[in-house]
């Protein structure tokens, strides 16, 4: 039973991942075009509308969307929205690859806080792994070109973001059903999108070629070629959120974590067949350290958390 729980959220978090990586693909190809909280308020209608979908069919109905947590949920959804719009701010000024590669430091950084912030003790070779992500990242900045990348910063705030954002639905995950986690967030990318529209969507805010400009650009209406797009970025983050949601709620995240490294080689294919890029030398390198560290780490967690068990059941054993 166990091992059947463990293979579903496996497959679930690699799923999810892949149709994550369509939803990257599609806003890539938006973010010349229009104001990014534009996208995110139509992809959240058309989640909104599948999940819903979802909900209405499941043998729950609409009675599981009932929280006792709703400042939890507010907090959750302020991550994933900043986390968001970090990450595609970023993606708009980077390779698709290249900033996919960012992303995945989080394992690393959350190890470093837990050293800075908790005093949490570490292994030499956990430090190797912790120094060899960021260095990774640093290649992936490349300062020695005399501009450090400002876009990789943002998509490497996004990446703490979303691991804080998964430690939340693993807190939550008992009380909470996925579909009440999904829908919460949808709700939260619709409400803060509309005010954004409000306050910015005349583009009284845009400066032209700045970092910014994918996120203060004017609202227009999307002509018809573009529809398909947004429908395709809506289903991805519904369902590929659904999937991620549900693996992080029924398997430890060290378990799992893993399988969503399976976004990167996809991001790269994406960027080929779609882009006609590849990551340059510089690039590989950065990929190589960030994601080999970051596997480390997690794999690293897991074995010294099974040992950790070990004992514990030795103690209670010897009692």
């Amino acid at each position: 039973m166990a091992r059947s729980k463990a293979l579903t959220g496996i497959l679930l978090a690699a799923g999810g991942s892949l149709v994550f990586s369509l939803n990257d693909l599609a806003i890539k190809l938006l973010s010349d075009g229009y104001a990014l909280h534009q996208i995110i308020l139509i992809r959240a209608f058309v989640a909104m509308t599948f999940i819903l979908l979802v909900i209405g069919f499941s043998s729950e109905g609409f009675r599981q969307l009932r929280t006792s947590r709703p400042a939890a949920h507010a907090v959750r959804v302020s991550i994933v929205m900043v986390s968001n719009v970090t990450f595609f701010v970023g993606l708009s000024q980077m390779p698709l690859a290249d900033a996919v590669a960012v992303a995945y430091v989080s394992p690393i950084a959350i190890t470093l806080l837990s050293i800075v912030v908790l005093g949490e003790k570490v292994g030499p070779r956990r430090w190797a792994a912790v120094i060899g992500g960021m260095v990774g990242v640093l290649v992936m900045l490349r300062p020695g070109t005399g501009v450090i990348q400002p876009s990789a910063f943002l998509v490497l705030i996004s990446a703490m973001l979303y691991a804080s954002g998964n430690l939340f639905v693993r807190h939550m995950g008992s009380t909470e059903s996925a579909m009440t986690l999904s829908f919460y967030v949808q709700t939260g990318f619709i409400l803060v999108s509309l005010c954004m529209g409000l306050w910015v969507g005349d583009g009284h805010l845009l400066v032209k070629g700045s970092l910014w400009e994918f996120l203060f650009r004017p609202w227009i209406w999307p002509p018809v070629a573009d529809w398909p797009l947004f429908l395709l970025t809506g289903l991805s983050v519904g369902v590929g959120g659904l999937m991620v949601t549900q693996a992080y709620r029924t398997v430890e995240a060290g378990l799992i974590a893993p399988f969503e490294y399976i976004g990167m080689p996809a991001a790269i294919f994406w960027g080929l067949i779609v882009f006609g890029t590849l990551p340059d030398s510089t690039g590989w390198i950065g990929i190589a350290l960030i994601c080999g560290s970051g596997l480390y780490v997690i794999w690293r967690e897991t074995v010294n958390k099974r040992i950790e068990e070990e004992r514990a059941t030795e103690v209670e054993a010897a009692l």
